[in-house]
């Protein structure tokens, strides 16, 4: 161990080619004031705060009962597998079988196992940025070379395609969509997807893998999963799963759909890894997909309810301007005109003001200037945080004149 090195020597390089979270840093140092006596409002973690729906907690119950309690098999169960291939095909219009789908436990192993399935070493990945920081965690471990893709606020956090042309070479090998996206709660429409996969036709060898965990949760504008374009289907991997759309953050269930070459390694990467996902939770998704939806109606009415009011209450705080998300549960308010880097706000708001939330660089170097909002939690404790808010923007143009 060196002087200035706090990693021991005995530790592999490749794992220090990962990187964290900032959400679940800031949720610890949030929680350490709260042991302290400070009165924290929670706007930084990414999960609904509503209940798995009962519908499937009694399915999970009943699975244990039913003996669904050892394990499984490696790509699923094939009632889970049948019944996601079905659910793809209503709501995505991806053109899918059972043999197209593997369960994973959770959404990350999907960016995972997509990095070690398809990148080589020196192979160029481009990512959305700001967006979700696995991506470029992921992509260093496979010892690819990260190539941000700028969203910007100018253009409501869309991607510019023609910029996404040019960063495309000949070492391009997967490119990465997250719609709607974190952080922004932008969107990709249907004709920046129909872009693309223009821009792809005469480029067969790179992929895409598109992050889809958010898809139920759109409010405004249209868009299409780009697995949906008959010529795209066999190059594309679809992420998506249960936490955001059902409530089943801690559950860990997510699926892959992609072509069938690509399922078997998966297979082979769960043998040598997790060997299966839980049995009993594969029952409850089963029930979250075929039974009924109305748990996901009310939830996305009432994260619209408070996107709603929260944007346009962040719009009102003088130096402060918000685009309106499309989607997710996320705003990401620009808070540059008051001199202090994206951390150092959400610094100084957590300790000073009692809110937790995440800075924007921690999304990316193209998330500087911002912070991220999670509107995941109650109306009051959101019009709580705004008024904190204004009081320490206040303080902050005082401290400036």
């Amino acid at each position: 161990m060196t002087e200035n090195d706090l990693t021991p020597d005995y530790i592999a390089e490749r794992v220090e080619r990962l990187q964290g979270e900032s959400a679940f840093a800031i949720l610890s140092k949030a929680n350490e004031l709260e042991a302290k006596g400070m009165n924290v409002i929670h706007l930084e973690i990414g999960q609904p705060d509503f209940k798995t729906p009962e519908n499937i907690i009694d399915a999970a119950k009943k699975a244990m009962s039913d003996g669904y309690t050892g394990y499984g098999p490696t790509l699923g169960y094939n009632e889970l597998r049948e019944a996601v291939a079905d659910y793809v095909k209503e709501y995505k219009n991806i053109d899918a079988t059972k043999d197209n789908v593997v369960i994973v436990p959770g959404g990350k192993p999907t960016m995972f196992f997509t990095m070690l399935t398809l990148v080589e070493p020196g192979d160029e990945v481009i990512y959305p940025n700001p967006g979700f920081p696995i991506y470029e965690s992921c992509i260093k471990f496979a010892r690819g070379i990260p190539v941000p893709m700028p969203l910007t606020a100018d253009n409501d956090f869309r991607p510019d395609v023609e910029k996404l042309k040019s960063l495309i070479t000949p070492k391009t090998k997967l490119i990465i969509i997250n719609n709607p996206g974190n952080p922004t709660g932008g969107i990709f429409e249907k004709e920046d997807i129909l872009a693309i996969a223009d821009i792809l036709k005469d480029r067969p060898d790179i992929f895409v893998l598109s992050d889809e965990i958010y898809d139920r949760l759109m409010y405004d504008g249209e868009t299409i999963s780009i697995a949906s374009i008959p010529e795209m289907r066999d190059r594309t991997l679809v992420l998506d799963g249960f936490s955001k759309t059902y409530a089943m953050t801690g559950w860990r269930i997510g699926y892959c759909v992609a072509n069938v070459d690509i399922i078997k390694k998966f297979e082979m990467i769960m043998v040598n890894s997790v060997s299966c996902t839980c049995s009993f939770t594969q029952m409850a998704a089963v029930e979250a997909l075929k039974g009924p939806q109305d748990s996901v109606v009310e939830m996305k009415n009432k994260f619209k309810e408070r996107r709603d009011w929260l944007v346009n209450a962040l719009n009102e705080i003088d130096g402060i301007k918000c685009c309106m998300p499309r989607g997710a549960f996320y705003a990401f308010p620009d808070i540059s005109s008051f001199g202090l880097s994206s951390k150092e706000f959400a610094d100084r708001i957590l300790e000073e003001e009692g809110i937790a939330l995440a800075w924007g660089t921690s999304f990316g170097e193209y998330g500087e200037g911002h912070i991220r909002i999670s509107y995941a939690t109650s109306l009051e404790n959101l019009k709580e945080a705004v008024k904190r808010l204004k009081r320490f923007t206040l303080k902050l143009k005082n401290e400036k004149a």
